[in-house]
C-alpha cells in the first residue's frame, strides 16, 4: 500500500516475463548458442565492452543484466537520453566502490547510447581503458554512423536481430502459461489471434506482450482473444519504421536496388512497405524521379517523364491515387533497358571539374556581344555546326586549353543508348579524319 491507501502498481507483463537466466532468453541464437561468440565468452568468464545493435524488443537490455548475472558483476545503468557525463562519473565511483569493497568488476549498461554527443562518449574511453567498468551500450542506429571511432574501437559491436515467430511463440506460451503473467486468467489465444498478433508486433518481444496485456485486459477470464477483438485494439497499427533511421535507409535502398535489379515485384512490395510503415508518399515520388536518372537515363529518356508525371498526381490527389501512379513509375522504371551512362558521366565530369579548377573558356567559345570583345579575339574561329556536313564541326574541340577532351558519356548497347551509341560512334569516325583543332591560348 502507498501513502494514499491504494495496491501498488503492477509491472506491465513485459517486466514480469524478463528473463531470469540464460535458458528463460529467447532469440539471438546466432550469438547464444553452444559455439556462438557471446557464449564462448560467457562460458569462459571472459567479458569485455560490447555494443548491441538492434531494433527495439529483441532483448538488449535484458541480455545485458544476464551477462552480469552470469559473471557475477555488479550491474549498473544509466539511459543516454535522461543523463549526462554526470551520472557517468557518478557510474564510474561506484565501479570503484565495488571493485575496492567486494572485487567485483561492473558492467556499465548504456541504452540509447547513440543519443550521447561526442564528447559524452569520449568520457566513458579513459575507465573502459583502464578497466574501472565493462561497458555495454545498446542502439538501434547503427554505430559506424552514431558512435565514435574511439569507442569502436574498444568495443565489440553484436548484432541483434528481430524475434522470430518461434520466439514470439515461446513468449506466448510463457505469459499464458506462467503465474506471473497471465496464467491465472487461464486465456486462449488461437492460432489465427496469434498470427494477427505476430504481424502486429513485427519482431519486437516487448510489444507483442503488451499488446497481448491490452487484450487479456479487455477479455473474460478463462475467455479467448479472438480475432475481432484484437482488430478492434490494434486498429490501424503500422509496422516498424522510423523515418530517420537505418530500417528508412534499408528500405529505401532495397526499393532502388530492386528497381535496378529490373525485379518490378520486389520493387513493388519495398514501395509497399514504406509507404505502409508512414514514408511520405512525396519522398519516394523524389526518389523514384532520382532513379529514371540514375538507372535508365538515356536508355528510355520517357522513363523521366512518366517518373515526373507521378510525383505530379500525387502532389496534386494526394492518397491513394497519386500512390497508384507512383507505383505505376516503379513499376516502369523496373521493366525499363537500364544505363548509368549518364551517372557515370557526370560523376566523372564532376571530380574533372574539381580537380582541375577554373580553367578558362577558349576564346573561340565565347560569345562576343561586344566590339572589344570582338578585338580580343571572343569568338573568333568558331565553326557553326549547322553550316558544317551533318551539322558536325568534325575535329572541333571543346575543351579548355589545359584539358585533354575526355569521354565521359558511354552508352550502354542497350534501349535508346544503342542508336545513341551508333551515333556518337559514326561521330568519332569524323573526327579521325579531321584532326583536332588544338588552339592557342
Amino acid at each position: 500500500m502507498d501513502l494514499f491507501g491504494s495496491a501498488p502498481i503492477a509491472q506491465p507483463l513485459a517486466a514480469r516475463l524478463r528473463a531470469s537466466c540464460l535458458d528463460e532468453y529467447v532469440g539471438q541464437e546466432h550469438l547464444l548458442a553452444h559455439g556462438k561468440p557471446l557464449r564462448e565468452a560467457l562460458e569462459q568468464g571472459a567479458l569485455h565492452s560490447m555494443i548491441f545493435w538492434g531494433p527495439p524488443g529483441v532483448g538488449k537490455t535484458t541480455l545485458a543484466k544476464l551477462l552480469a548475472q552470469v559473471s557475477d558483476a555488479h550491474f549498473e545503468t544509466i539511459s543516454a537520453v535522461l543523463s549526462g557525463v554526470k551520472e557517468i562519473r557518478q557510474a564510474v565511483e561506484m565501479a570503484r566502490q565495488q571493485a575496492a569493497q567486494y572485487g567485483r568488476r561492473t558492467i556499465l549498461f548504456v541504452d540509447e547510447v547513440h543519443r550521447f554527443n561526442k564528447s559524452q562518449q569520449d568520457a566513458f574511453l579513459p575507465y573502459v581503458e583502464d578497466g574501472t567498468l565493462i561497458f555495454i551500450g545498446a542502439t538501434t542506429e547503427n554505430p559506424s554512423f552514431e558512435l565514435n571511432n574511439a569507442l569502436l574501437s574498444r568495443a565489440r559491436v553484436y548484432v541483434l536481430k528481430s524475434l522470430d515467430e518461434t520466439a514470439m511463440r515461446k513468449l506466448v506460451a510463457r505469459a499464458l502459461g506462467e503465474e506471473k503473467g497471465l496464467g491465472k486468467r487461464q486465456l486462449q489465444l488461437p492460432e489465427e489471434s496469434f498470427q494477427i498478433l505476430l504481424a502486429a508486433a513485427d519482431g519486437d518481444g516487448r510489444r507483442l506482450l503488451n499488446l497481448l496485456e491490452n487484450a487479456a485486459d479487455l477479455a473474460e477470464d478463462g475467455g479467448e482473444l479472438g480475432v475481432e477483438l484484437l482488430q478492434n485494439l490494434l486498429g490501424d497499427s503500422r509496422r516498424r519504421f522510423d523515418k530517420g533511421g537505418e530500417a528508412f535507409y534499408d528500405q529505401i535502398s532495397a526499393l532502388h536496388k530492386s528497381v535496378r535489379g529490373s525485379n518490378p515485384d520486389a520493387a513493388l512490395y519495398w514501395y509497399a512497405r514504406m509507404l505502409d510503415g508512414g514514408c511520405d508518399p512525396l519522398y519516394l515520388a523524389r526518389r523514384v524521379v532520382r532513379m529514371a536518372s540514375e538507372d535508365i537515363g538515356n536508355a528510355d529518356p520517357r522513363a523521366l517523364t512518366l517518373c515526373l508525371n507521378a510525383w505530379d498526381v500525387q502532389e496534386r490527389l494526394g492518397s491513394p491515387e497519386g500512390e497508384l501512379a507512383v507505383a505505376q513509375a516503379v513499376v516502369y522504371l523496373a521493366c525499363a533497358p537500364k544505363s548509368n551512362a549518364v551517372y557515370m558521366g557526370f560523376k566523372a565530369a564532376m571530380r574533372d571539374a574539381a580537380e582541375h579548377g577554373s580553367l578558362e573558356v577558349p576564346l573561340h567559345l565565347r560569345n562576343a556581344p561586344t566590339r572589344l570583345m570582338k578585338e580580343l579575339g571572343y569568338g573568333e574561329e568558331y565553326r557553326y555546326a549547322h553550316d558544317e556536313p551533318d551539322a558536325y564541326a568534325a575535329g572541333e574541340d571543346y575543351f579548355p586549353e589545359q584539358l585533354e577532351p575526355r569521354q565521359y558519356y558511354q552508352p550502354v548497347p542497350r534501349g535508346l543508348e544503342l542508336k545513341i551509341r551508333d551515333k556518337l560512334e559514326h561521330l568519332g569516325k569524323l573526327d579521325r579524319q579531321s584532326p583536332r583543332q588544338r588552339r592557342k591560348p
